[in-house]
């Protein structure tokens, strides 16, 4: 088959245009197109009057290879990739030990998923609960403040990208269609087959849960095995090599193999492989706050005329700006129709996160708008000087709120002017447990402040009415991503430590539910291959 890239047509177009177009682009009669399947749809907003349509098409004709080298020259035209993922080995024997996959986030799902079906019989060590159970441990803290330090929006099976949009795009490179893989299993899961075809694909929280619940029960049925309020607190690493790891119940497993997949958030974690050894680095992160739009504003801007269109949805963005000081500030984990959610996992820190569901039909749009910092930011040589760095602004942004996890928050038009805010204008906040409102200042550095009150008004000229006095600033968010790096090399093992397999956004390679499940499969395959090179596995037939 060929694929046709870039194919433009209006947002109103009729069934009857695609074939069309295809044949315009390859010099054929409509009649010569045998079949045709949308591999990719997406739009082209930038001009508000004439918003297009933009698809990959798959098509069928009577003389692939004929038109494929008439059109050689052409970059639109090429052969249709085969994106079927084929496991590099399938376990030829039972083995001993088992591999183990610590943490059932995105990376730790599809590594275990992966390990089972190439026959390797995970054991996955989860530290929170089921995901349904970890939902009402999570509706405690936003309805009833109280806190699970172990079961919330960042420990859990599913991760922390459960409570989230459930985005399923990423700007990774993946020559070997790994994202592909990792959306169909999503689809076999019971997601909507469109998050195969659409540019930006989404699931959403609610449909997430028992996206999950089934892929576990999947991974169980090849043999693997779950086991959740499990939490790794120590690691032995005898000879520079796994061996072994001890839970917090008391119990020891023996291990060569082990995916590290704990998530950006699991601190006492890092402490425990800073103290044992495993090489580790400090890495940027940003921080800052959740901003809160009407919907319908940000619909407005980006689509005008077009606002409400079923193929368009709810609109989203995507701003930087580099300011004068030299900081970048950015929107973060964009949620159209969604809401501001609390996301702590220690007692005594307020941390801000959004979620949106499968229909993002909520009345305000939410983004963060966050600003670089690095290592030179964090006082002190730790490694690990960027996790007491975010506690810092976690546990004051806890005590601006009133210490009852309910949220420091500002009108937009006060934190630019420098002022308090006493209350809301038009847009109610939707951060739950509630917010208290006040001054901003005291929730950030001095620096992300000022970085902040430069980037605002420069993203109002991208999109009309960001500015919007009523606009509504929560803090803090902190969790863009992991403070550290557990070091791997090509082989995906740590730098010092063999058997061990960093994994992910807590090991500081991933950012999103996709690119950490990519991440995920690629460590699943690194201990397959291992394993084959100790004659464990065999190569696939």
């Amino acid at each position: 088959m060929l694929r046709l890239l870039e194919v433009r047509l209006p947002l109103d177009h009729d069934e009857n245009a695609l074939r069309a177009a295809i044949a315009r682009a390859l010099r054929v009669p409509p009649s010569a197109v045998r079949s045709y399947t949308i591999a990719r749809r997406g739009y082209d907003a930038r001009k508000q009057d004439r918003i297009m349509l933009v698809y990959a098409l798959d098509v069928a004709t009577r003389d692939d290879a004929r038109l494929l080298a008439r059109h050689r020259h052409d970059t639109r035209i090429i052969a249709s990739p085969d994106t079927r993922y084929l496991p590099p080995v399938h376990a030829s024997r039972p083995m001993h030990p088992r591999p183990v996959v610590v943490g059932l986030g995105p990376a730790g799902l599809f590594a275990g998923l992966l390990l089972a079906q190439m026959g390797l019989c995970p054991i996955i060590l989860e530290r929170g609960k089921p995901v349904r159970e970890r939902t009402r441990d999570t509706f405690a803290l936003w309805r009833r403040k109280a806190l699970n330090p172990e079961s919330n929006v960042q420990f859990g099976e599913g991760g922390a990208g459960t409570f989230s949009d459930g985005k399923l795009h990423s700007q990774i490179s993946d020559p070997h269609h790994y994202g592909r893989k990792v959306l169909e299993e999503f689809v076999r899961a019971g997601a909507p087959p469109e998050i195969l075809t659409i540019s930006k694909p989404h699931i959403g929280t609610f449909r997430l849960v028992g996206v999950v619940e089934r892929m576990r029960a999947t991974i169980e049925e090849l043999g693997g095995e779950v086991h959740f309020e499990s939490r790794v607190i120590d690691i032995d690493r005898t000879g520079g090599a796994m061996r072994g790891l001890t839970l917090a119940d008391g119990r020891s497993l023996e291990t060569r193999h082990v995916i590290l997949a704990i998530g950006h958030s699991a601190r006492d974690t890092f402490v425990m492989l800073r103290d044992r050894g495993v090489f580790m680095e400090p890495k940027p992160f940003s921080i800052g706050l959740r901003i809160e739009h009407p919907q319908p504003l940000i619909d407005r801007a980006r689509f005008g005329r077009h606002a409400g269109h079923p193929l368009l949805g709810a609109a989203d963005y995507k701003l930087a700006h580099h300011t004068t000081g030299g900081r970048s500030v950015y929107s973060f984990c964009m949620c159209p129709g969604g809401t501001v959610v609390a996301a702590a996992s220690e007692p005594g820190r307020v941390v801000t996160n959004g979620m949106s569901q499968y229909s993002r039909n909520e009345r305000n749009a939410n983004s963060a708008i966050v600003v670089g910092v690095t290592p030179a930011d964090f006082p002190g040589n730790d490694v690990l000087a960027g996790v007491a760095f975010q506690r810092h602004w976690e546990e004051r942004a806890f005590a601006l709120g009133g210490g009852t996890y309910e949220a420091p928050a500002q009108r937009l038009a006060d934190f630019l002017a420098g002022r308090a805010s006493h209350g809301p204008g038009d847009v109610i906040p939707s951060y739950q447990p509630g917010v208290r409102f006040g001054d901003l200042r005291e929730a950030l550095p001095a620096y992300a402040v000022d970085a902040l009150r430069e980037a605002l008004p420069a993203f109002a000229r991208k999109i009309a009415g960001f500015t919007l006095p009523d606009a509504v600033l929560t803090g803090v968010e902190t969790r863009t991503s992991a403070p550290i790096r557990i070091t791997r090399n090509d082989d995906h093992q740590s730098r010092n430590t063999r058997g061990l397999y960093p994994t992910g956004e807590g090991a500081g390679y991933a950012g999103g539910i996709l690119s950490a499940a990519v991440d995920g499969i690629k460590a699943a395959e690194a201990v397959a291959r291992s394993l084959t090179a100790g004659g464990l596995a065999g190569k696939k037939p």
